[in-house]
């Protein structure tokens, strides 16, 4: 059994570490107040922006005149992994990164290519272990510190790469915030447009009021398209560190609460060890006084 010394200062540094994961978990539920209420303000605003490109396409005469729109043959995959920057945050990172290599090793197998835009730095340093290039690393302004105006370099980023021919299709790889207790990695097709039909294939709208256009509408949607680009990519930034915080916050209250049950269960085994000291030392004192008499 411990000595009684060493005892004392297990459960003196338990009782430390408690105080530290105690106060991350204070700091993790103010930050993640914060940042839910910011994403949950942010929400009208894109399901406004898209609703204004859904009346829109309607008018647009097909995919060619949308070059977001247009499909080719998929030969390069561009990633936007979207992770933090420090740990402490329980499985939120390993969960995500896993996921994003299943996903990788699958398109390897089918021999297409994949290129990758990180945001956050431990995803930045799980691909350089594992030996892949990432085009761009966005280091500044950190994710928890990030505006709009991050989100729009980062749509204008890959914009740019599909456009241009350096990659044929272009996902985003996050963590959607479903709850303070749940937060799941999200595979999110960016690069060609999916999600909103145009042309002939776009829903019709029995309520649409009859409104014109200038100069036409392939002009208008080409113009409100990168706008939507840019809050998606921003909507998915908020949800990554709302995640973040929460899984932190899950994190550190679960390191609390085992350092308070292992320095309960230190204390009994301290009482045990002291209480045997003690008695040994009567018996002791009561040997060497019978031994005198």
């Amino acid at each position: 059994m411990a000595n009684l010394k060493e005892l004392r200062g297990r459960i003196k540094s338990v009782s430390s570490i408690a105080q530290i994961t105690g106060a991350m978990e204070m700091v993790a539920s103010m930050k993640l107040r914060k940042v839910q209420a910011k994403a949950q303000s942010f929400a009208p605003y894109t399901a406004e922006i898209r609703d204004m490109i859904q009346r829109i396409a309607a008018k647009v005469a097909g995919e060619e005149d949308v070059p977001l729109f247009n499909q080719r043959e998929v030969k390069t995959v561009g990633f936007l992994v979207i992770s933090s920057d420090r740990g402490l945050c329980g499985s939120y990172n390993s969960n995500l990164l896993s996921a994003m290599l299943r996903t990788v090793n699958e398109l390897k197998a089918e021999g297409k290519d994949a290129k990758f835009w990180v945001y956050g730095r431990k995803a930045y340093t799980f691909l350089q272990r594992r030996g892949f290039d990432v085009e761009r690393f966005f280091v500044e302004p950190p994710l928890d510190k990030a505006d709009f105006s991050a989100g729009k370099l980062v749509a204008q980023t890959l914009v740019e790469a599909f456009t241009s021919g350096a990659v044929d299709e272009v996902r985003l790889f996050s963590t959607r915030f479903v709850s303070m207790a749940k937060f799941v990695p999200e595979d999110q097709p960016f690069l060609p447009i999916r999600t909103i039909a145009v042309g002939d294939d776009a829903p019709e709208d029995n309520y649409e009021l009859d409104f014109l256009i200038e100069p036409d509408a392939a002009t208008v949607f080409n113009s409100l398209m990168p706008r939507y680009l840019e809050t998606v990519i921003f909507d998915a930034m908020l949800q990554a560190l709302t995640s973040e915080h929460a899984s932190r916050r899950m994190a550190m209250k679960g390191a609390t609460d085992a350092a308070g049950r292992m320095t309960k269960d230190l204390k009994k085994i301290y009482n045990r060890a002291r209480q045997e000291s003690i008695t040994k030392e009567l018996l002791d004192i009561i040997g060497g006084a019978s031994a005198v008499s």
